[in-house]
């Protein structure tokens, strides 16, 4: 038996580690693991759309986003979060930063290391973008890692599958295989990272954006049998695919809100013989989106 036992152990121990079981300890690491260059080949529209949605770069945003990180990092974990244990940026663990992570980067969560986190977590101090844009949403992180919401249901999403709207062979060298997503064209692959506020499972609590929230008991009551998803709005309308624009995009913008300007003019007597030009902007919006305007 314990010949047996021994034999298992050295064969365990000479396996190679799936994706999944392999931690990355820096940035280029988690970037090689989640490599979609391949993707191009037989999806070059949706991965030139993707490239240039914020999605690819979401711990960089409009810049934003990375100047919310640097002061999360400096003003909060090294100053006011006094409890949290971190004084350098040597002090910060994977934990310090996975409220943030949760949906800027769940995979850095998913496959990732306090190495890892520590690195980014310079690259955020010195503003550092293309760096970062190295870790973001990808095809692998929409079409694998959170391709599945029901894991007791449905199981963790396979390592070398990719999930989608059909069943079949899949010709990438590492996912060889699609598989049908329960989820994949319904509003809660998006409320997934779009309405995860506030989120007091964490030990510091932070308030972000409540969209998906407001599309369930806002609009989808309101609007009975017209009911549209995220999908709908962000992707099929106008042909934007991957793109997935939001208020930046003017077509967005203008489907999503109708504002009415009025305005009268008129001239300010400060003092006899002064004449300041003035007037009053009368300005009405009405919103036509599935959600609260603005989020975040």
């Amino acid at each position: 038996m314990k010949r047996l036992l021994l034999l298992i152990l050295a064969m365990l121990i000479a396996m190679p580690l799936t994706a999944s079981a392999k931690k990355a300890r820096s940035i280029d690491e988690l970037a090689k693991m989640y490599d979609v260059s391949s993707c191009k080949q037989c999806h070059p529209k949706q991965y030139e759309e993707w490239e240039k949605s914020i999605h690819a770069q979401s711990l960089v945003g409009t810049r934003r986003t990375i100047g919310g990180f640097k002061g999360m990092i400096e003003g909060g974990l090294m100053k006011a979060f006094t409890k949290a244990g971190v004084k350098e940026v040597k002090d910060i663990k994977l934990e310090h930063l996975a409220y943030c992570f949760k949906c800027h980067a769940p995979h850095v969560l998913k496959d990732g290391t306090d190495e890892l986190a520590r690195e980014l977590a310079e690259a955020f101090i010195r503003a550092d973008a293309e760096t970062l844009k190295k870790v973001s949403i990808n095809c692998i992180v929409c079409h694998n890692t959170k391709a599945i919401v029901h894991k007791w249901q449905d199981g963790e999403p396979e390592p070398g599958v990719i999930y989608g709207s059909k069943e079949g062979p899949h010709g990438d060298p590492k996912y060889k295989t699609l598989k049908k997503s329960g989820i994949m064209s319904e509003a809660i692959m998006c409320g997934q990272c779009h309405g995860l506020g506030p989120n007091l499972e964490f030990p510091q609590p932070s308030q972000c954006g409540t969209l998906y929230g407001s599309y369930l008991h806002s609009y989808v009551p309101s609007a009975g049998i017209a009911v549209e998803t995220c999908q709908d709005c962000h992707m099929k309308k106008d042909n934007k695919g991957h793109l997935m624009p939001a208020y930046r995009d003017k077509d967005m913008a203008k489907r999503a809100v109708d504002v009415e300007v009025s305005a009268k003019a008129y001239k300010f007597l400060l003092r006899a013989g002064d004449s300041i030009p003035m007037a009053v902007v009368t300005v009405r919006l009405t919103n036509k989106a599935g959600h609260r305007i603005p989020d975040g």
